[in-house]
């Protein structure tokens, strides 16, 4: 295969991974809609645990050290309190206003990087960050008198505040992408987030309902897969040339909200999803260390 057909198809292969990433969304709106985001992300994970742990024997696997497996183990309380906030507030925010709004990570983490890592932070960088303030504003604005439940604003702020886990999540990532591969952080990442939800069993956990149990093994199913496309993408070409195809996103949440949920999309959002997609590009045209295949190993 030539240099540029593999580039093609790695580009292709992001593109169907962030699409099933998306549709996964979809189905776990559904879900926490109908039981709760806790009670839906803790089945979900039960299944994806269930999945995960044939498929990392299968990779022959050598037990990690202890400071590794610390590594995995904070990443994982990170991802767990991002993904309750995710799920939370897209069960009371139109899916595309979500989507745009998480876009705002990568500028998070260009700051955690330059507090935390050192790293310096150019002109650009700070710029790219204005815009995607100025973006997210706009979208915040939108909601503001509109017609949408009166969750919606905080769901916005558990958005927003999922955005900024997940930001300290790609900081982390970065010292983690040295030390694992993409199917190891995702077979102990099942397990300790589970175990951490596990905590609150006692109190929260509920059994769903037969009807349920197709959309979660769906849910399960969707996640670990699309791990697998983006894996096997970034393996194949630069991170720069894919970090594009994450603003996909945005269309297809915005398809699936329509779909299944009758949400608009209103000029606002996609004004403010403009901006802040603009500030992440301009933020990123600066040499930078690629992107670990680590930071596709989300919840």
């Amino acid at each position: 295969m030539t240099a540029g057909n593999r580039v093609a198809a790695a580009f292709a292969a992001a593109c169907a991974g962030i699409a099933l990433y998306s549709v996964m969304d979809a189905v776990m709106k559904g879900l926490s809609l109908a039981m709760g985001a806790y009670v839906a992300l803790f089945w979900r994970l039960v299944v994806g645990a269930g999945i995960m742990t044939p498929l990392y024997a299968l990779s022959k696997p050598r037990l990690p050290g202890l400071r590794i497996l610390r590594v995995h183990f904070i990443r994982s309380v990170i991802i767990a309190i991002m993904a309750l906030a995710f799920f939370w507030g897209i069960a009371r925010v139109p899916l595309a206003e979500a989507i745009a709004l998480t876009f705002i990570a990568p500028l998070i983490a260009l700051g955690l990087a330059a507090l935390f890592l050192k790293e310096q932070v150019g002109p650009r960088s700070v710029l790219g960050s204005l815009l995607g303030l100025a973006g997210v504003a706009i979208i915040l604005a939108g909601q503001l008198g509109s017609q949408h439940s009166d969750e919606a604003p905080i769901g916005m702020i558990a958005v927003l505040v999922s955005a900024v886990f997940y930001a300290v999540n790609l900081v982390i990532a970065r010292h983690q992408a040295q030390h694992a591969k993409p199917i190891e952080i995702a077979f102990f990442q099942n397990w300790f987030i589970l175990a951490l939800l596990g905590l609150a069993a006692p109190f929260l956990l509920t059994v769903p309902a037969p009807q349920h149990w197709p959309a979660i093994v769906a849910a399960a199913a969707l996640a670990v897969v699309s791990l697998l496309f983006l894996s096997w993408a970034y393996a194949r070409a630069e991170a720069q040339v894919l970090l594009s195809v994450e603003y996909t996103a945005f269309i297809w949440a915005a398809v699936m909200g329509w779909l299944f949920f009758g949400e608009a999309v209103t000029l606002l959002t996609i004004a403010g999803t403009i901006l802040i997609v603009a500030g992440c590009l301009l933020a990123a045209r600066r040499p930078a260390p690629t992107v670990p295949e680590a930071e596709i190993a989300t919840a």
